[in-house]
């Protein structure tokens, strides 16, 4: 499914496109909070509609199913033309769950066992990103958790169907905040590189969203700069496409159970392993590759990964380490997390994730990360 992609440069046709459609009619998905922090509410005020009101903003900020039913309930209750959803990840990932489970002949939880009975009927979404990061604007899945447990819904039609694009949403966000949601799209590119999916389009995306990253994430975070928030905007939108192609590897595995049990923010969690795993797939061989195209041809993606970062291929752990802590971000799980249990990320590792990653991956492995 194309998409139609409007930035704030091009307001005036945003302007128009937005004005086909009676404020009535308009299904609105936000977090309640950062609606008013970033200056989203206002946006709409001006820009959308003076007269519309939140339509569904109460769930989990890590979306759970009982989320999901609330908000089908909510959307079922009108009579709407398209949802907007204007803020972080959570809240693109629920408008894009409402817009199409709204339309299917299964209950939630046996489309979850069986994607394939999901249908393409869908309610037009238009996602408006206030983070930098998830890149879930440039995905056709979404996150969905069932009592602790990560499910990722996919099906193209969960792709949005319009974006809108703009640095003014994060300009007010914490510095935390905006390292986080920058590490993830970080995470999300790297990953894409070397995943056993990854394409020749995929890898020019990710190349391009880790040069950018790389670049701009610490000017975005220490200094608030606009300029790289806007870079760093295009670096979410482009690592998005990316792993919509490719999918995410190990570090992303791994995370989930973080968020979910320590209530680490994704884009920290998935950060904690990443360093590790760097270095163990560029230790690729022929005898551990999983990739049918060999190892030679994973280790050399990874290493044009080095080169755009200018890293030494002996310091990958140290240099990678020492940015995420100039970002602020805490890598060292012992003073992280106290009596922290590593059983427990271990027994709720994403298996589906960890298949995607080129080198293989033992118990043994994951042991050796937490030693």
């Amino acid at each position: 499914m194309n998409q139609e992609i409007f930035r704030n440069s091009s307001l005036i046709e945003f302007k128009d496109f937005i004005s086909n459609y009676n404020s009535q009619k308009i299904f609105l998905v936000v977090d309640e909070y950062s609606y008013k922090l970033s200056g989203a509410e206002a946006f709409v005020e001006n820009t959308i509609c003076n007269n519309i009101s939140v339509a569904f903003s109460d769930f989990n900020p890590n979306p759970q199913i009982r989320d999901l039913r609330k908000g089908i309930a909510v959307f079922k209750n009108g009579d709407y033309d398209i949802i907007v959803a204007i803020g972080g990840g959570s809240v693109l990932d629920m408008a894009k769950l409402i817009s199409i489970f709204t339309h299917q002949d299964y209950n939630l939880e046996k489309i979850l066992r069986d994607q394939t009975l999901i249908n393409n009927t869908k309610t037009p979404l238009l996602a408006i990103p206030t983070t930098a990061g998830t890149g879930a604007e440039a995905t056709a899945f979404a996150v969905l958790y069932v009592d602790k447990v990560k499910y990722s819904v996919a099906a193209e039609s969960i792709l949005p169907n319009y974006i809108y694009l703009s640095p003014e949403f994060s300009l007010s966000a914490p510095s935390y905040l905006t390292a986080c949601t920058g590490l993830d799209a970080f995470c999300q590119a790297i990953e894409s590189v070397w995943s056993v999916n990854s394409t020749k389009e995929s890898k020019e995306y990710a190349y391009e969203a880790v040069d950018l990253v790389w670049n701009n994430l610490r000017k975005a975070v220490v200094n608030n700069d606009e300029n790289a928030k806007a870079l760093m905007q295009e670096a979410a939108f482009l690592a998005g496409k990316a792993i919509n192609i490719s999918k995410t590897t190990a570090p992303h595995a791994l995370s989930y159970a973080f968020t979910s049990y320590y209530h680490i923010p994704h884009g920290h969690a998935v950060s904690l392993s990443l360093a590790y795993f760097f270095e163990f797939n560029y230790g690729i061989s022929n005898i551990d590759c999983i990739d049918k195209r060999g190892s030679n041809y994973v280790k050399a993606r990874i290493y044009k990964l080095l080169e755009i970062m200018e890293i030494d291929s002996q310091n990958i752990q140290e240099t990678l380490v020492s940015f995420f802590n100039s970002l602020g971000v805490n890598t060292n799980i012992s003073t992280l997390i106290p009596n922290f249990n590593s059983d427990l990320i271990i027994r709720n590792v994403n298996i589906e994730r960890l298949k995607n990653n080129p080198r293989e991956i033992t118990p043994q492995v994951i042991t050796d990360f937490f030693r």
